[in-house]
């Protein structure tokens, strides 16, 4: 039952809607998002062995039918092939339309799912930019990047602020999942409702105030700004938005392009009243656990030609708190090597296995960092310097005295495209077994090292010596229970 300040204040608000709009139609859904890298969600839904619906939500997103049913343990969640995600949530990212090629910030990341949409919808092209404040959250995000097989990330644990001081008005699109009192979460999380307060909201509301803040300074002229949230409260929705834009009158707010939900409400506004009904709201009536979302304007004359994709900046943050010296990623590395090996020995021995392995990612930008070889992207990784980075491009591996160790991260990203794989399918008993840490009989795989694919998706990789398969699945990713 949701907690009597929460419900007093819905209740003054709504009148007789209260009951309507908070009456679930059903238990709780759990839903799953394609990932567009990997294939699209009409081949999903034909080749996957488990029960789905169509979401109301999401054209990507499905809705799955087994209660019971764990969808972390399947190899196509291994494979990057989908992420679990509350159905409602699957809405924001889709508001700000990214296209290939476009600069695109996720203030507010972890644990990732938005941000694995959005990566979809850039294709590989341009450039994102993943930030997470909390240290441990940011290692979950970056491990669902690697999972989902983004390339063209920069994952960064950072504040906001120092954010927007390193990218001025870099970004084409900036969304801000913001952290918020989570009154959307009470029947899925308990906890949310145990905690939940008028103090709660009060907190959250004055940090996504300062977030959005950060995000505007991010924004290029012209841009797109999508801001949402998993709660009910007005501070945190429409009297936020109305707030930002009376501090940021060179911002407008455009109608949300979905029919999720319904539109906001007026009454909500509080002190700065704005077109409220452009924003939406997601009750439990719509089938959702509830969200309220934005999408908002910068004026400005600063959007680039149809024809020509934004690109990132090298320059852009110079004589930026944070960034002493804007400059590419290309450029942050240390002075020396790692292990006894020297950053032209790392890059060497890298570019082989490369060339070797992957000639098409061997045509990217490499970055040496110790003894460690990034594949970045091809525009490059904006600027960084100052910024605690978790993760730029892909990590391909490390150099060894003599011999390049490759990365789970080089198999997840690029590994479809491997010259040598061991190719598995759903059904193959093998499959299983790979996913349990398990040494595999070689089918398909010569000699050497070797990707390993269920229905064509990557699962990482082993060493084929022989007539076997060894297993350099990650233990902390596999099927152990």
């Amino acid at each position: 039952m949701p907690g009597e300040y929460f419900e007093a204040r819905e209740r003054a608000l709504l009148g007789t809607r209260y009951d309507v709009l908070y009456a679930a139609p059903c238990a709780v859904r759990r839903g799953v998002t394609v990932n567009g890298l990997r294939c699209a969600p009409q081949e999903f839904a034909a080749a996957v062995d488990f029960g789905l619906e169509p979401s109301p939500f999401c054209d990507a997103a499905f809705l799955l039918t087994d209660p019971q049913l764990r969808p972390g343990r399947h190899a196509y969640h291994h494979a990057g092939v989908f992420y679990v995600q509350e159905p409602s949530a699957s809405v924001p990212a889709g508001l700000l339309g990214v296209r290939p090629g476009e600069r695109v910030l996720d203030l507010c990341a972890a644990p990732g799912g938005k941000t694995s949409q959005l990566a979809a919808a850039l294709r590989g092209e341009g450039l994102l930019v993943a930030n997470e404040y909390v240290v441990a959250r940011a290692g979950v995000l970056k491990s669902n990047l690697e999972r989902m097989g983004v390339t063209n990330a920069l994952v960064l644990n950072e504040s906001t602020a120092r954010v927007a001081a390193a990218f001025p008005a870099f970004f084409d699109k900036v969304l801000v999942d913001a952290p918020c009192s989570g009154e959307g979460m009470f029947r899925k999380e308990p906890e949310a409702l145990r905690q939940h307060s008028a103090a709660l909201v009060a907190q959250c509301a004055a940090l996504g105030a300062s977030i959005l803040d950060d995000a505007a300074a991010a924004l290029r002229p012209g841009g797109l700004l999508c801001y949402s949230t998993c709660t009910f409260a007005p501070e945190e929705d429409e009297a936020q938005v109305g707030a930002f834009l009376a501090r940021h009158p060179e911002f407008t707010v455009l109608p949300a392009p979905t029919n999720a939900g319904a539109p906001g409400e007026a009454a909500r506004c509080g002190a700065h009243p704005f077109a409220a009904e452009h924003t939406r709201r997601i009750y439990p009536c719509h089938g959702g656990e509830g969200h309220f979302m934005a999408l908002l304007q910068k004026r400005g004359d600063g959007a680039p030609p149809e024809a020509e994709p934004a690109r990132p900046r090298p320059g852009a943050a110079r004589g930026q708190r944070g960034a002493k010296r804007g400059r590419d990623m290309r450029a942050c590395r240390p002075a020396q090597g790692g292990n006894g090996v020297s950053r032209a020995e790392a890059r060497a021995e890298g570019a082989a296995f490369l060339r070797e392995y992957f000639p098409g990612a061997a045509q990217l930008p490499l970055e040496c960092r110790g003894a460690e070889l990034f594949v970045l992207p091809r525009e490059g990784c904006g600027p960084a310097e100052g910024l605690r980075t978790v993760q730029a491009g892909v990590c391909a591996g490390r150099a060894a005295r003599g011999r390049f160790v490759p990365a789970h991260h080089l198999f997840m990203a690029y590994g479809a495209q491997c010259a040598n794989a061991e190719r598995l399918t759903l059904a193959d008993p093998r499959t299983a077994a790979w996913l349990r840490g398990e040494a595999i009989p070689a089918e398909t795989a010569a000699p050497g090292w070797a990707a390993v694919l269920a229905d064509g998706f990557p699962l990482g990789f082993g060493k084929q010596s022989g007539g076997v398969v060894k297993n350099h699945y990650p233990k902390g990713l596999r099927n152990l229970k």
